[in-house]
């Protein structure tokens, strides 16, 4: 059984930086293209980064380019978001998603709030 859990989360100031994790379990993390959502209150989820499966290419929403950093360590099956210089309007819940040819598997998400 697949699972996806997510960390790393918490209340950081604006300007701060926080880093994400999320432990894979189960499944064949190497062979999977792993992503970031996230959902604000009142809004629907959106797309953060993406990384493959060999971390040759990422991709990035135009918001979070130069802020964000998606990367990953298939030996420890894991996930991670450096993200940086955070704003108010980065609180959300981020969720890490990952599978072979969709985002089959989603972790639970953690909280990230930034206070201004």
């Amino acid at each position: 059984q697949v699972q996806l859990v997510e960390s790393g989360g918490g209340l950081v100031q604006a300007g701060g930086s926080l880093r994400l994790s999320c432990a894979a379990s189960g499944g064949t993390f190497s062979t999977w293209r792993m992503a970031w959502f996230r959902q604000a209150p009142g809004k629907e989820r959106e797309f953060v980064a993406a990384i493959m499966r060999n971390s040759d290419t990422t991709y990035y929403a135009d918001s979070h380019l130069g802020r964000f950093t998606i990367s990953r360590d298939n030996a420890k099956k894991t996930l991670y978001l450096q993200m940086n210089s955070l704003k108010p309007e980065d609180t959300a819940v981020y969720y890490c998603a990952g599978g072979i040819a969709s985002y089959t598997y989603w972790g639970p998400g953690t909280q990230v709030t930034v206070s201004s």
